[in-house]
């Protein structure tokens, strides 16, 4: 009788270690997004100087901390700051053991608002072009030379 109670022990732990591998295995899928919008929309987003797209998007993220973010758009001030990912109180070391066994997914939200370029430096902007449009269909053409500064025959 002692054999057949080390067997059913045995065997119970076997199946008890075997239950808790096949839920820690059938954890969850957990992610972490990032939803940025800008006003205006559109504009180039860059987090840690990484190129992620533009406004609106959503990026998936891995840690949580405080990002550095950079946008810009045509006709306005480019905007460098950053943000903080705030970790819920779920992913704290704890409660992340058995929300870690669960799907979830957590989502932050960041918008930002840009400043518009002054008019003045606008038309500033506008000019520099048109000036440089200018010389280069300048330099394109190029212009005959005047009688009185051509050189004299047989020289």
């Amino acid at each position: 009788m002692a054999i057949a109670r080390k067997r059913s022990g045995w065997l119970a732990s076997a199946g008890l270690a075997s239950l808790a591998a096949m839920v820690m295995g059938a954890g969850g899928c957990n992610r972490r997004t990032i939803e940025i919008g800008s006003e205006p929309g559109g504009a180039l987003v860059r987090l840690n100087d990484v190129e992620v797209g533009r406004t609106p998007l959503e990026v998936d993220f891995t840690y949580y901390g405080v990002y550095d973010v950079r946008l810009s758009a045509d006709g306005y001030m480019p905007l460098a700051t950053s943000a903080e990912a705030v970790a819920p109180w779920y992913e704290y070391p704890g409660p992340d053991l058995v929300t870690s066994m669960t799907r979830t997914h957590v989502v932050l939200k960041w918008n930002f608002v840009m400043v518009p370029l002054p008019s003045e430096k606008a038309n500033m902007e506008s000019e520099l072009v048109e000036r440089a449009k200018t010389m280069r269909a300048g330099e394109a053409q190029t212009a005959p030379v005047p009688a009185s500064q051509e050189p004299a025959p047989g020289k």
